[in-house]
């Protein structure tokens, strides 16, 4: 399984995901479940995912066999004239991977199990953020509920139901999204490290930080513990229940 996060703010967009996968308790590795696109000063995408990691891949390489040539005049990401379309144009790689091998696996009574996060930003829109189904159809990200969470997501949602807000700072999301991530990681084990994070900052169409954090992280040692002593502080100082 896999846990990834991503917020769609006011000043740009934070993604996250972690990179373990596994196929039982002892073949347990490591994939990179973040693909980004970019051209810069035109439009840059991120694409995160979930499920299946044999469809996920499938549907990947679809988008990037699409890209061979950017003149064509089949759809691809670097031609689609705005975001609602490059998000169909993700739909639409899902469902033909489907096509592919949906049969087989339903046969194998494995399933189609496959989700994705799909955002970004091209060159005269505001950044827009998407969650993108199995089917291929999709919803966008409002104001009111800011971010997207795809596979093992209910430990990680309650500190951002708390404290996500769209006028964040990116910096801020990017440390919310990493306090989801550990109480995810404390909470289940096909959850893992290391945590690919990236921000791509409001009209600069481009990567502006890419990181990984790894177990033996600084920030992520420091941030673990002052949040856990700060939980236990705050719990300490509520009152008890009154019995009468």
């Amino acid at each position: 399984m896999t846990y990834a996060v991503a917020l769609n703010l006011e000043r740009g967009l934070v993604f996250a995901s972690d990179t373990r996968t596994n196929a039982g308790f002892d073949n347990i590795a490591q994939y990179r479940k973040m693909q980004i696109w970019r051209k810069p000063g035109n439009r840059v995408f991120v694409l995160l995912s979930a499920g299946n990691l044999a469809v996920t891949q499938t549907v990947v390489n679809l988008l990037n066999e699409r890209l061979d040539d950017e003149e064509s005049s089949v759809p691809n990401l670097y031609n689609a004239a705005n975001m609602y379309r490059a998000a169909r144009i993700v739909g639409d790689a899902i469902r033909e991977a489907r096509r592919i091998d949906g049969a087989a696996l339903e046969a194998a009574r494995v399933g189609f199990n496959t989700h994705f996060i799909f955002g970004g930003q091209i060159e005269g829109e505001k950044p827009r953020l998407f969650q993108v189904y199995p089917e291929g159809n999709f919803i966008e990200s409002t104001s009111d509920t800011p971010f997207f969470q795809i596979g093992e997501h209910k430990y990680g949602k309650p500190i951002l139901d708390r404290v996500a807000r769209a006028d964040m700072r990116l910096g801020e999301a990017a440390k919310i999204v990493l306090l989801s991530f550990d109480s995810t990681l404390r909470s289940n084990l096909s959850v893992g490290m290391p945590i690919d994070l990236v921000t791509i900052q409001r009209d600069r169409l481009t990567v502006d930080h890419r990181r990984r954090f790894d177990e033996k992280d600084p920030y992520m040692t420091s941030l673990r513990k002052s949040w856990g002593e700060g939980v236990r502080q705050a719990f300490a100082q509520l009152p008890n229940p009154d019995w009468n």
